[in-house]
């Protein structure tokens, strides 16, 4: 597990650099699609217990990317690789992928402008969940969450920010804060999900794959779109990569 808190370029903090309407917007838009759920715990209407837990499977079941149905070819399900992006499972669920957004999806903001990052961040994060789905077409478990996506800000951050520094607080050293560029963090993140992948072949639990697919998706069309010259070295400190948190629901 690698634990980050903040990205700083040229010694400035990017954080509250400039407005980010779109990153804000995705953030509050996620925080309110929880807080009416029924996983946030708030609305006494969906009762206690038992009743609480339905009402969580139901929700996730509507909203939710279920494989074994996405591909029967009812037009509501074809939706639901966009919806999932908004609905979590957990407030630790919730408050993770936020957090990592903000970070991250400034500096993204920033470079690709408004409109192309939320073009960017939605399609990414629905290709993602697609190609989870499609890799687990049989299961029938929701997979809800926008970790797909905020992998997909992450692959285009490395290749747009490869020198950022990344500050680590890495369990198997002690937790001792180590710093390294981008370059070396994310893609030591990015295999260990690929290994994480390979061995959940028990069925689908966290979506290690969906992490993949964004993450790759967005270091694809960063370099696609930007090219070479327009990566920016830059010394600084960035936070790490989301992680999944596992639960009975796939949870991105």
């Amino acid at each position: 597990m690698i634990r980050n808190w903040r990205v700083t370029v040229g010694g400035a903090s990017r954080t509250l650099r400039g407005p980010a309407p779109v990153t804000y917007g995705l953030i509050a838009l996620c925080c309110l699609v929880f807080v009416i759920g029924p996983a946030s715990g708030l609305d006494p209407a969906y009762g206690s217990g038992d009743a609480a837990l339905a009402a969580q499977r139901a929700w996730f079941h509507r909203w939710g990317v279920v494989p074994a149905e996405l591909f029967e070819g009812s037009p509501g399900a074809a939706l639901t690789p966009a919806t999932a992006l908004f609905v979590h499972g957990s407030w630790v669920h919730l408050l993770g992928n936020m957090l990592f957004l903000y970070v991250f999806g400034v500096m993204t903001e920033e470079r690709m402008g408004r409109l192309q990052f939320l073009l960017f961040y939605v399609g990414s994060g629905y290709l993602a969940l697609l190609g989870y789905a499609a890799a687990n077409a049989d299961s029938e478990q929701s997979l809800v969450g926008a970790s797909g996506a905020i992998s997909a800000v992450l692959g285009a951050f490395l290749f747009l920010f490869p020198g950022a520094r990344v500050t680590s607080l890495l369990p198997f050293l002690f937790f001792l804060p180590l710093r390294f560029p981008a370059w070396v963090v994310l893609p030591f993140w990015a295999a260990l999900q690929w290994l994480a992948a390979g061995r959940a072949s028990d069925g689908p639990g966290v979506a290690y794959l969906a992490h993949l697919v964004g993450f790759g998706l967005g270091l694809v069309f960063a370099w696609v779109r930007f090219g070479r010259t327009t990566a920016v070295s830059s010394r600084g400190t960035a936070p790490g990569p989301p992680a999944a948190k596992p639960g009975r629901l796939d949870r991105e």
